[in-house]
C-alpha cells in the first residue's frame, strides 16, 4: 500500500483493514471456540448446510496451543467479537442453516407432487420464506434489543444465500473464479451441476458454445422482485394469523397454490368449445407495476400466455385436481398455527442459545420443524 494512498483516506482505509481483520477473526474464533472430544480424528467436511463450518489451519492451531487462544480472543473482543449484533449474526446463521434452508428439500413430495409446485428456484424461494417467516414471528417476542437483532440478522443470511443461489444459476462462471462451492438443492435443477462442461466438442464433433454470465442488473432486479415478495407474503401471512383461517387459506392458496382457479374452473365439457386446444390460463398479479397501466384487454390476454413460471390453471382434463385444494389449503394452514403456537413454547433462551463463541449451533436440532402433513 503506497504512502500517497494513506495520505489520501487514513480513516477509509483503517475501516476497511479493520472490517476485514474482524470478519477473519470472528470465522476462526467462532470455530476455535468448539471443542471436540478426540484430536486424532481428521477433519471432516460439513454434510450440509445445516452442519457447523469446516475449520481453518487457524481455528486447528489455536485449539492445540492455549495461549495462543487467549492471546487471539483479547484481540477478537477489541475488534467487536462477542457484542449483542455478533452473537445473534452467529445465531441467526445457525438457525438459517438447521431450520430453514432444508425444509424445501425435505418435503419436496408434497410440495411438488400435492401441491403441483414446479421443480423452480422460485418455489424453493417462497417455501424457504414460509419457514424464514415462522421463525421471525417468534424472534419479535425475543426482548430488546435481540429480538431486531435477531430478525436482521436472520433476513441478512437469508437473502445472502438467495443472492448465491440467483448467481448460481444466472452467472456460474464467477463461482469457478473464485474457486467456491455454489449453492444448490435437490428442490430445483441447476444447469451449472447438471449440464456438461460449458464448452468442448459435443458426440458430434461440434463446438459447444461457451456460456456467458448473465448481466449484472438482471440479478439486481431478481433480487428486488424476490425482496417485493418477502414482503408480500409476510404481510399476507401476518393478517391471515390474525384475521381467522379464512384469511389464512387465501394466503395459503395465493403463495403455495398459484392462485389457481382465480378465474373460474374451466371443466372439460367446456374444452369442446376450444377446438381441441388445451385451456391455458394463469393468473396475473395486477399489483405488478409493469401492469398497472394495461387496459383490462391486454391483461386477460397476458393470463392466457405461458410465462414459463410452470404455475397455471389446471386443464379441463385436470379439474378434478381441484377437489384436493381445500384440504391442502387446511392442511397447510394447520401447520402454520401448530408450529407458531410450538416456538411459542420455547423459552427466549432456547431460541437465542448460549450466546458464546461457538456454540451457535447448540439446541438447533430442538429448534426444527416437523412435518407437514404430521400436523
Amino acid at each position: 500500500m503506497s504512502r500517497s494512498m494513506l495520505a489520501r483516506s487514513p480513516i477509509k482505509i483503517s475501516h476497511q483493514l479493520r472490517g476485514n481483520a474482524q470478519r477473519y477473526a470472528i470465522r476462526a474464533a467462532s470455530q476455535a471456540a468448539t471443542v471436540t472430544k478426540s484430536k486424532s480424528l481428521p477433519e471432516k467436511p460439513a454434510a450440509s448446510l445445516g452442519s457447523p463450518p469446516q475449520q481453518t489451519w487457524l481455528t486447528r492451531y489455536l485449539k492445540e496451543h492455549p495461549a495462543a487462544m487467549n492471546v487471539f480472543m483479547r484481540f477478537s473482543r477489541l475488534l467487536g467479537y462477542g457484542s449483542p449484533k455478533q452473537l445473534a449474526a452467529r445465531r441467526a446463521l445457525a438457525l438459517y442453516r438447521g431450520v430453514c434452508v432444508n425444509k424445501a428439500d425435505e418435503e419436496q413430495k408434497f410440495w411438488q407432487l400435492e401441491c403441483d409446485l414446479p421443480p423452480t428456484f422460485q418455489s424453493w424461494f417462497t417455501i424457504t420464506n414460509l419457514h424464514v417467516w415462522l421463525l421471525i414471528v417468534r424472534l419479535r417476542a425475543l426482548p430488546p434489543p435481540h429480538g431486531m437483532n435477531h430478525i436482521q440478522a436472520l433476513l441478512d443470511h437469508f437473502f445472502m444465500d438467495v443472492e448465491d443461489r440467483i448467481r448460481a444459476i444466472l452467472q456460474p462462471r464467477t463461482f469457478e473464479a473464485a474457486q467456491r462451492t455454489p449453492p444448490s438443492s435437490a428442490f430445483y435443477p441447476n444447469r451449472r451441476r447438471d449440464e456438461g462442461p460449458e464448452a468442448g466438442v459435443t458426440e458430434d464433433g461440434e463446438k459447444k458454445p461457451l456460456r456467458k454470465n448473465a448481466p449484472e442488473s438482471l440479478v439486481s432486479r431478481q433480487m428486488k422482485i424476490f425482496r417485493d415478495q418477502y414482503q408480500g407474503m409476510a404481510m399476507a401471512l401476518d393478517l391471515g394469523v390474525v384475521k381467522g383461517d379464512a384469511e389464512l387459506a387465501g394466503a395459503v392458496w395465493r403463495n403455495f397454490l398459484g392462485a389457481r382457479g382465480a378465474r373460474g374452473i374451466v371443466y372439460a365439457e367446456d374444452g369442446d368449445a376450444l377446438a381441441g386446444q388445451p385451456a391455458f390460463r394463469r393468473s396475473v398479479n395486477p399489483t405488478d407495476k409493469s401492469l398497472q397501466s394495461v387496459s383490462n384487454d391486454k391483461l386477460e390476454a397476458a393470463e392466457t400466455e405461458d410465462d414459463q413460471s410452470g404455475v397455471h390453471d389446471y386443464f379441463p382434463h385436470e379439474a378434478d385436481k381441484y377437489l384436493a385444494y381445500p384440504e391442502l389449503m387446511k392442511t397447510l394452514a394447520t401447520y402454520i398455527r401448530k408450529e407458531l403456537v410450538r416456538l411459542g413454547r420455547v423459552s427466549d433462551e432456547e431460541i437465542m442459545g448460549s450466546m458464546q463463541p461457538g456454540k451457535e449451533f447448540d439446541g438447533v436440532e430442538k429448534l426444527k420443524f416437523g412435518p407437514i402433513k404430521g400436523h
